[in-house]
C-alpha cells in the first residue's frame, strides 16, 4: 500500500515543527530551514550535472546530507531558556568544509578583481547555489533576532557560502572558462 503524500493539515497555511507545534508556513523559523532545503535542491543539481568531478560530487551529497541535520535542527523549536546545539555541526566538521575550500582555491589561478556569476553552466549554478546560501544564512539571522540559534549553524552556513564561490572558480577553471570580471 502506497502512502498518502497530502495530509490537508496545511491547507490553512500552518505546519508542524518537530514536536508537534503548529506554525505559519510564513513564521521566520519556516524562512530559514525553507531556505535550507532549497539549497540542498540546487546542490542536488550540481551534483547530478555529469560535468560534476567525483570528488566534488561526494563533497555536495556531503553537504546536503548535513543540510538535512541542519534543517531538523532549525525545525525544532527550543524550549524557553534552552540553547540547543546541532550535534552534528562540530570542529571536525568546520575543518573539512575549510579543507576543501584551501584545497580548492590551491587548484585555481589567483585573481585579483571582482568576479561576477558566470562562466561555464556549472559555475553559473554553484554561483546561484551561493547567492541562496546567503538568503539561508540572513534568514537564520532573522531567527535568531528572536530566539536561540547554535552559533555553529551560523558558521557553518557562512563558511559554505564561501566553499560554494570557489566551487564557482573551480568548475570555470576545469571548463577551461575565463572567469566573468566586474569592469568599473
Amino acid at each position: 500500500m502506497k502512502s498518502q503524500l497530502y495530509t490537508r493539515t496545511g491547507d490553512q497555511g500552518t505546519t508542524s515543527l518537530v514536536g508537534g507545534e503548529r506554525v505559519k508556513k510564513n513564521s521566520v523559523r519556516l524562512e530559514a530551514y525553507g531556505t535550507i532545503d532549497e539549497l540542498s535542491s540546487f546542490l542536488g543539481a550540481i551534483a547530478s550535472d555529469p560535468r560534476c568531478d567525483a570528488e566534488v560530487k561526494g563533497q555536495l551529497r556531503d553537504v546536503q546530507n548535513e543540510l538535512f541535520n541542519v534543517g531538523g535542527y532549525l525545525a525544532t523549536a527550543p524550549a524557553p531558556g534552552a540553547e540547543p546545539r546541532c550535534e552534528s555541526i562540530d570542529t571536525e566538521r568546520m575543518q573539512t568544509l575549510e579543507g576543501w575550500i584551501d584545497a580548492l582555491d590551491e587548484q585555481t589561478p589567483k585573481i585579483r578583481a571582482f568576479v561576477l556569476p558566470g562562466g561555464s553552466p556549472l559555475a553559473s549554478e554553484a554561483h546561484i547555489a551561493r547567492t541562496v546560501c546567503r538568503r539561508a544564512e540572513r534568514r537564520i539571522l532573522d531567527l535568531a533576532d528572536t530566539e536561540y540559534v547554535d552559533p555553529a549553524v551560523i558558521r557553518y552556513v557562512n563558511r559554505l557560502s564561501d566553499y560554494l564561490f570557489i566551487a564557482a572558480r573551480y568548475f570555470n577553471f576545469m571548463a577551461g572558462e575565463e572567469e566573468v570580471v566586474w569592469k568599473k
